[in-house]
Order: structure tokens, then C-alpha cells, then sequence
């Protein structure tokens, strides 16, 4: 029975992969997997994510308990598939830093061009999609907080198929691509933040799960926590953090987002103690908030900075948090005040200031209407005419501004017009809505050249934004992934996700994450150097990335219709016109940033492809193009078939979630010698 079961699995797998893994890259394994020699016999959950998604990073505590209840002799097995959103998520090097930095321990496939996700016809990101033995599709989970569903549908498969003696024990050869990393005094320093009163700089050493305090001279003063991760409160020598992101600093008083413990904590340099001052230890759900800080559950903190409520006095006596896991912006009370639009407010409050808790990119003068996208970076400008917040928001790939007079929430630079499009991103220089970011994470305020400054992480750079004209230009880096410290122009990053200012507005300070340093900017020197806390001789992690291949014809979902069209009568040397008349649902609206697309394709008479514009992209649904296929002089054959392939993306009316869509035109032509009438176009049309 089980070579029976054996040989049908084989032939399933064999299918799948000939046809979609080969020569996919994979990590965290001794060599690349085979589907139906490694998973054959496995009930396998294939994690389809993408590594900027603070949704697909809530998933992996869920992947990782599963990990621990079951194993691969178990007949478990858990596979991530990279499918990426941005550009830069598609270079391997990127993929290793995130594996790294989220401690995943299970194999991980670069599914750099969609193949596997258009296989198995996901939609967005997070999904879950579980196997069973034979390669079949036993259900899929899509989104995050199905922790309980997963362990239940996942025991129930793994005894249901032993008790029928379908599960394999083979094992599973898994080399951490962490244990080929040297030791290094920083590992993926999320932000950065200056004590202007003493000169102090402060990092959060992510990686390490800890706090630094660091002198001038780079000199480590205090390490708080690490090197693994936990949640402890205490004295410094007991106290604990995970994954730590936002630090901010006033008075011998460090307030840190404690990202994956979800909480807001205190760190107090006299008494070298570490309190929770906010988060419950879990993630939260809620979108309003109003409790007392340890008793308000929150989600995800990625960024914190300390202002000031309606007092006429500054004192720092309101922590702004931009809570990255509900695509908000909270406030925390650190003493009785008020906010803008609400009335008095006790010590310790923890409350939604703005943002609705929906992923969108939408601006509105109500705060509690504003949508945002995953809020990484903040920065205050308390002086007038500003007195707002500026937000990197990192998913939608755009810069906003709150205002701290009545709360409203404004574009600055990046993304577009469209608050359901999460994908207008780019690198490119300009004034306000033609400008365009790749998932900014970071930004710091120059109050005395009133300009702002925007770590654009996943195009290497540091640009500077002057609110005035809305104008944001390239300050430093050349936009490729790698290491050099320079002249601005010739200076580079890897995704930097946090700035500071510092010695009165003369050195910012940058967190070069994936380089593992602290690289420090003399605005008036115009010149990059390595803050000396990593040794000369330290290695880095990741070089330069390649560029990006060759546009290849994607993989079309197994959903998508091909349509038969009537056979068209052509001549050698004529331009036959394809005009596409597509039609979306009611009132979705395609996503002008995805790289919607046709191709053409000529199995078997390639030779009508020839000096052909073999591609193009689709921006407009209302505008879409005609397509030119123009018959080769001398013809090969007189019979032929052009294919049509489109690939499109789209937002649902009622969800902001990125489809995948495709269709397939066929065209048979019928070629002679003879000179016909003008041939009418050709409408290929379809209703998705």
C-alpha cells in the first residue's frame, strides 16, 4: 500500500516541480529541496509571505509553536515562500537578512517571480496553505490569527494520515544560514536616537534583542537585554526585550518599542531598571485603546517619540507610538494632559490618536478617518508652522504629516492619489505625489534647516524632503544594497531603517541595518563614515544584489480561462492590431504600481515573434493598450497561433488586498499571399 501511495505522490510532486521549482533558490537547507522526494509522505504548510508585511511577521510565533509541537519525524514539515511585494524583496541577499532577523528556522524558497503563488492560486499575503501527503490541498488560512485553527486542522491531518501509514520519517537535511555568521558587535540595528543633553547616542541592537547606549566615540557605555530574545522586566542585568525597534531619549529615561513583545518599555539609566509602561505582552486587536498603559493590549509598536500635550510648557509628557501591527498612531500619557479633539486625559492612558486600524493610504481631516499602512518611522516638529508629526508609512511608500493642532493627517511626498493603492512605490526624485519611496521605515526632523530627512530603505537611501515645496531629492547613496562609506554621491547603504540628528544639526546619525552599523552623515562635510562600534576587520553580512533579470513571462494561475478566438485572415508585412477591452469587478480599480502586464507567445512559430515588442505594461484600465503584431516578410508557415497572455493586478471594492489575475487570449492566423481589406482590429475582451 504505501509504494502504491509512494509512487502516486511522486508523480504528483514531480509535476509541481518540473513545471515550477526548478531552479528556485531555497535557505536555511543543506541543498534545494525536491518537492516529491522531501515532502512526498509530509503534511507540509507552505507560509506564503513577504518580509515587509507586519502581518506575515505577526504569523511566525504561530509557525514557530507549531515547529516545537511537531517536527519532521512527526511527518510536519514547514516551508516559507518568499513571494514578494517590492523589488528589493526579491533578491536573495534581502531574503537572508529577514530570515535572519525574524529567527526563521524552517527551509524558505525565493519565489522571486510568483510561480508557486499562482500555482496554488494565492491571493495575498498571509497564507497559509497545507498539504497533505499526496500533494494534496487538504485548506488554506488567509491572513493572520488563525493560531488555533492551524494547530487543530494540522494534528487532525498528521493522525489521519498516520493511522493510515501514508506519513514518511524521512528527515530533512536544514542548515541555519545563521550558524555561517560571524560574531559582531551589532546585528540589524533597527533605530537610532540622541541624548542631546549629554551627547549619548542610542540603538536599538534588534538582532541582539537589546538596548546600547553609546558614547561619542562609539565606546559601549550600557548594553540592555540580549543577546537572546525574552520579556523580563528588572535590573539590567535580568531585564529582556525582543526584537527591539523605536528608542527615544529625555532626562536618563530610554522609551523603547519592544516590537515583538508588543509592548512599551522604560528604561531608567539611574536606577538601571526596566519597567513595561505600556502592552500586555500580546498582541492586541483593539483599535481604539483608552486603557491604562499595562492594561491596554497594542500590536507591534515600531516607532516612539516624546512630545508634548496642549500645556503651553514643554515637557515631554506624551509618547507618540506609530503602532505598525494596527496602522495606527497612538499617544501614551507619560502625565495627566490633553490631545487635540479630546478632553483631558489621566497619567498612563494609552490611546488611538489617529488612523482608522484600516491598511490604506488615505488622508482626511478627521484622524480617526485617515488610513494608514503599516506606520514605521516618526519624527516631531513641534515649532510652528508645523507642529505635526511626520510618519514614514512604510507600506503604502509614503511620508504624512499629523497635525498636533487638530489631528489631520496630510500627504507629504510618495505613493498616489488612490487610498486603496498599497503598490505606487519607485525611486524617484521629485515634489510630492511624483516623488516616489520604496518602503521608507525612517525619519528625523532638522529643525534648524527646517528640512526632513527619509531613510528610504528599500531603495538605499537617505533622501531629504523640504515640506515647503513638498520636494524630496536623493541626499547619499547610490541605491544598490552594499557598503561604502564616501562622499554622499558615492556612499552606500542596505535598507537603513532609522535616522537621528545630532551635534546641533551638523551629523545624522543612520541605522544601516542589513550592513550592521551605525553609519554617521556630516551634513556640512558632505561625507559618510562607520561610527566606530564594530571592529575594522568585522565581516558584513550582505554585498551588493544583481540586478534585476530579464523580464520573463509570468506563471498564469491555473484559474485563468483561455479563450479560442475566430481564426484572422493576414498577409506577410501587415500590422494586425489586438486591442484589450478588459473589464474589472464593480468597483475595483487596478493597481496602477503593480507591474500589470501582456505578453505575447507563439509556441512552436517563434519565428512570428521576431523584432516583435514581445511585452508591455498596463497602467489604465480606462486607457488600455493596443497591441501591434506586426507578420513577418517571409513567413515559415501559413498557418500559426499568437497567444495573448495578461496578467493584471487588482484591488476588491471591500478589501484592500492585491489580487492576481490572468487571462489568455488565443489567436489562430491564417496567412496568404493575397492582399485582403483592411483588417478590422481585434477586441480581446473579458469581465474578470
Amino acid at each position: 500500500m504505501f509504494i502504491d501511495h509512494f509512487l502516486m505522490c511522486h508523480r504528483r510532486f514531480e509535476a509541481l516541480e518540473s513545471s515550477y521549482l526548478s531552479g528556485l533558490e531555497w535557505l536555511n537547507t543543506e541543498e534545494p529541496l525536491s518537492i516529491y522526494k522531501d515532502l512526498c509522505g509530509k503534511v507540509v504548510v507552505l507560509d506564503f509571505f513577504t518580509y515587509c508585511c507586519i502581518n506575515c511577521i505577526h504569523v511566525l510565533p504561530d509557525l514557530h509553536a507549531l515547529e516545537h509541537r511537531f517536527s519532521d519525524k512527526d511527518g510536519l514539515l514547514i516551508v516559507g515562500v518568499h513571494s514578494a511585494k517590492f523589488p528589493n524583496e526579491k533578491v536573495l541577499d534581502n531574503i537572508k537578512s529577514a530570515v535572519l532577523r525574524y529567527n526563521i528556522t524552517h527551509p524558505v524558497v525565493n519565489d522571486a517571480d510568483a510561480s508557486l503563488w499562482q500555482e496554488l492560486e494565492v491571493s495575498c499575503w498571509p497564507t497559509l496553505v497545507i498539504l497533505g501527503p499526496r500533494g494534496n490541498l487538504l485548506f488554506s488560512l488567509i491572513g493572520e490569527g488563525h493560531r488555533d485553527k492551524l494547530f487543530s486542522y494540522t494534528s487532525i491531518a498528521l493522525k489521519y494520515y498516520k493511522d493510515r501509514g501514508q506519513i514518511r520519517d524521512g528527515k530533512i537535511g536544514i542548515k541555519l544560514f545563521k550558524e555561517s555568521l560571524p560574531p559582531s558587535p551589532l546585528l540589524f540595528p533597527g533605530k537610532v536616537a540622541m541624548d542631546h543633553a549629554t551627547g549619548r547616542l542610542v540603538v536599538a541592537d534588534t538582532g541582539h534583542h537589546r538596548i546600547l547606549v553609546i558614547q561619542k566615540n562609539g565606546r559601549i557605555q550600557s548594553s540592555i537585554g540580549g543577546p537572546n530574545p525574552g520579556r523580563k522586566d528588572g535590573m539590567f542585568s535580568e531585564s529582556s526585550f525582543n526584537s527591539p525597534q523605536g528608542v527615544a531619549i529625555a532626562d536618563n529615561v530610554i522609551y523603547v518599542a519592544d516590537t515583538e513583545n508588543h509592548l512599551i518599555r522604560k528604561i531608567d539609566l539611574e536606577a538601571e531598571k526596566v519597567t513595561t509602561v505600556a502592552g500586555v505582552g500580546v498582541q492586541g486587536t483593539d483599535t481604539e485603546g483608552g486603557e491604562e498603559g499595562d492594561k491596554q493590549p497594542i500590536s507591534s509598536p515600531w516607532d516612539v517619540a516624546l512630545g508634548t500635550s496642549g500645556s503651553e510648557v514643554q515637557r515631554n509628557d506624551i509618547l507618540w507610538i506609530a503602532m505598525a501591527g494596527t496602522h495606527q498612531i497612538w499617544a501614551l500619557l507619560l502625565d495627566s494632559g490633553t490631545l487635540p479633539k479630546k478632553s483631558d486625559l489621566k497619567k498612563g492612558t494609552c490611546i488611538r490618536f489617529a488612523g482608522s486600524g484600516n491598511e490604506e493610504n488615505r488622508n482626511n481631516a478627521y484622524p480617526h478617518k485617515a488610513g494608514f499602512a503599516q506606520p514605521s518611522g516618526l519624527a516631531l516638529a513641534s515649532e510652528e508652522p508645523w507642529s505635526c508629526l511626520f510618519v514614514a508609512d512604510s507600506e503604502s511608500s509614503t511620508v504624512r504629516t499629523v497635525s498636533l493642532r487638530d489631528g489631520a493627517v496630510k500627504h507629504l511626498v510618495g505613493g498616489e492619489r488612490d487610498p486603496m493603492n498599497l503598490f505606487a512605490f519607485g525611486d524617484v526624485d521629485g515634489a510630492g505625489i511624483n516623488a516616489k519611496l520604496q518602503h521608507p521605515l525612517g525619519v528625523a526632523w532638522d529643525e534648524e534647516r527646517q528640512v526632513l530627512y527619509v531613510a528610504d530603505s528599500y531603495n538605499h537611501k537617505i533622501k531629504v524632503v523640504d515640506p515647503k515645496t513638498k520636494g524630496c531629492t536623493t541626499l547619499a547613496g547610490t541605491g544598490d544594497a552594499s557598503d561604502a562609506s564616501s562622499s554622499f554621491a558615492e556612499s552606500a547603504f542596505n535598507e537603513p531603517g532609522g535616522l537621528c540628528i545630532g551635534e546641533s544639526g551638523r551629523l545624522l546619525y543612520v541605522a544601516d541595518t542589513n550592513n550592521h552599523q551605525i553609519k554617521v552623515m556630516d551634513l556640512e562635510a558632505r561625507t559618510v563614515s562607520v561610527l566606530p562600534v564594530c571592529k575594522s576587520d568585522s565581516a558584513v553580512v550582505d554585498g551588493s544584489f544583481p540586478r534585476e533579470k530579464q523580464k520573463t513571462v509570468p506563471k498564469v494561475p491555473k484559474s485563468a480561462p483561455h479563450i479560442g478566438l475566430p481564426p484572422v485572415t493576414v498577409h506577410p508585412g501587415q500590422a494586425l492590431q489586438l486591442r484589450l477591452k478588459l473589464q474589472l469587478p464593480p468597483g475595483a480599480k487596478l493597481t496602477e504600481g503593480a507591474p500589470s502586464c501582456w505578453f505575447l507567445e507563439a509556441e512552436g512559430n517563434e519565428w512570428l515573434l521576431q523584432e516583435q515588442i514581445p511585452s508591455g505594461d498596463i497602467e489604465n484600465i480606462s486607457n488600455q493598450p493596443a497591441i501591434s503584431l506586426q507578420i513577418p516578410t517571409h513567413c515559415l508557415s501559413l498557418e500559426a497561433v499568437v497567444s495573448v497572455i495578461v496578467f493584471l493586478y487588482y484591488c476588491s471594492a471591500d478589501s484592500s488586498a492585491c489580487m492576481m489575475k490572468g487571462v489568455v487570449f488565443r489567436q489562430p492566423l491564417q496567412i496568404t499571399s493575397t492582399q485582403p481589406a483592411c483588417a478590422a482590429p481585434v477586441e480581446l475582451t473579458y469581465a474578470f
